[in-house]
C-alpha cells in the first residue's frame, strides 16, 4: 500500500525495540534515521507518497509495527509516480542538501564521474523482427483508434502474416525466402502509411505514435525506387545513434564500448570520494547509449555548480578529455 508523507513524530517504542534487536549495530536507513532525522517531509513530494516494508525502513519512516507495508505493485506505482513527475533529481537534491547541513557533503572537494550501461526494456531485434514487429504495432494501434476503417483498409492475409508478437524462429529459413519476408514487410508498411495519409482517411489516424515510429522506422530501413520497396544495405543506414531499434522503446539505442555491447542509454554516475567523508552520489546524466562521453563532461560540470557541488579535482578517464573541456572547466 501507500502512505502519504505525514510530519515527522517520535519512533513508536516497539519500532525501536525491534528493530535495535534485529540490527543491534544499525544500519544505512536506521543511520539515515538518526543522523540526519526526517529528509522528505515537504509538501513538494506529497504527489509521490512514500513506500515502506521491512522493520529497518518502518524505523526510518517511524511506523508502529503492526503496519501492513506495502504490495509489490505500490512500488511500481511509485516509480511511475517518480518518472511521470520527472522527480528523480527533487528526490536526490533533498538527500544531499540534508548532507551538506549534517556536514556529511562539501563543495569543492573530490568526485569521480564514470559511465554505465543501462539495458533498455525490450526485447532485441534484427532487422526482419523490427519491420515485422512494427508493422504490426501500428496495425494494433490503428485498430484500436478506428477498427471499422482498418477492416476496410488492410488485407485480410495481414491478418495471417501479423498474427502476434513475431519471432525469429516463426521466420522462414534462406536467403531468399527471408529476402522476400523483408519486401513484403516493407510493402505492408508502405501500404498502411499510404492509406492512412490519404486525404479521406480519419484525421485521428496521422499523429498516434506507432504510425509516427513506422514512418520514421521505413525511412531508416527502406529504399523506395522504380515502383519497389528495398531494404537498404547496411552502409546505407543512418548512424546507430538515430536508429530506433524497437516499436516499444523508441529512445534506445544499440551501442558497443570494448567488450560490451548493449541496446538501452548510458548513465554517468558522479560521486564524492573524500577520504574522511561518505561516497554520496551527486548528479546522474543518462544519455542515448552511443552518446560519446565527452560531450558530457560540461553538462556534469554545469550541474554540480547549480547546486554548489563544484569539486576541486573531478576524477574522470580519458574518454571525457578534450581540450575544450579542459579550459571550460
Amino acid at each position: 500500500m501507500a502512505m502519504k508523507p505525514e510530519p515527522l513524530g517520535p519512533i513508536p517504542a516497539e519500532t525501536e525495540r525491534v528493530a535495535h534487536a534485529a540490527f543491534p549495530r544499525g544500519n544505512r536507513a536506521m543511520q539515515m534515521r538518526d543522523r540526519l532525522g526526517w529528509i522528505y517531509d515537504d509538501a513538494r513530494v506529497a504527489d509521490l507518497f512514500a513506500v515502506r516494508g521491512r522493520i529497518d525502513w518502518t524505523y526510518l519512516l517511524g511506523l508502529p509495527l503492526e503496519d501492513p507495508g506495502f504490495a509489490f505493485s505500490g512500488l511500481s506505482e511509485f516509480r511511475t509516480r517518480l518518472v511521470a513527475g520527472n522527480a528523480e533529481h527533487l528526490l536526490l537534491d533533498a538527500l544531499l542538501t540534508t548532507c551538506k547541513v549534517h556536514g556529511l557533503l562539501r563543495a569543492r572537494g573530490r568526485q569521480r564521474t564514470d559511465p554505465t550501461h543501462v539495458l533498455g526494456s525490450l526485447r532485441t531485434l534484427h532487422r526482419l523482427e523490427q519491420v515485422a514487429e512494427t508493422v504490426r504495432t501500428a496495425r494494433e494501434a490503428v485498430a484500436e483508434a478506428d477498427p471499422a476503417w482498418l477492416q476496410a483498409h488492410v488485407l485480410a492475409e495481414w491478418f495471417v502474416r501479423y498474427p502476434r508478437r513475431i519471432e525469429d524462429y516463426r521466420l522462414p529459413q534462406g536467403q531468399q525466402a527471408r529476402a522476400d519476408v523483408a519486401r513484403q514487410g516493407g510493402e505492408d508498411g508502405m501500404a498502411l502509411l499510404t492509406a492512412v495519409f490519404a486525404p479521406d482517411s480519419p484525421p485521428s489516424l496521422r499523429p498516434l505514435a506507432a504510425i509516427a515510429i513506422l514512418r520514421r522506422t521505413w525511412i531508416q530501413r527502406y529504399l523506395i525506387g522504380e515502383g519497389e520497396v528495398r531494404l537498404r544495405a547496411p552502409p546505407d543506414q543512418p548512424p546507430a545513434s538515430e536508429q530506433l531499434v524497437s516499436p516499444d522503446e523508441t529512445e534506445a539505442r544499440y551501442a558497443t564500448t570494448r567488450a560490451i555491447s548493449w541496446v538501452g542509454y548510458k548513465s554517468h554516475l558522479t560521486e564524492t570520494c573524500d577520504d574522511d567523508l561518505p561516497h554520496l552520489l551527486t548528479p546522474i546524466e543518462t544519455t542515448i547509449a552511443p552518446a560519446a562521453d565527452v560531450e558530457q563532461l560540461d553538462a556534469i560540470q554545469e550541474h554540480l555548480a547549480t547546486t554548489d557541488l563544484l569539486p576541486t579535482e573531478h576524477l574522470v578517464d580519458t574518454g571525457y578529455i578534450r581540450t575544450g573541456n579542459l579550459v571550460a572547466s
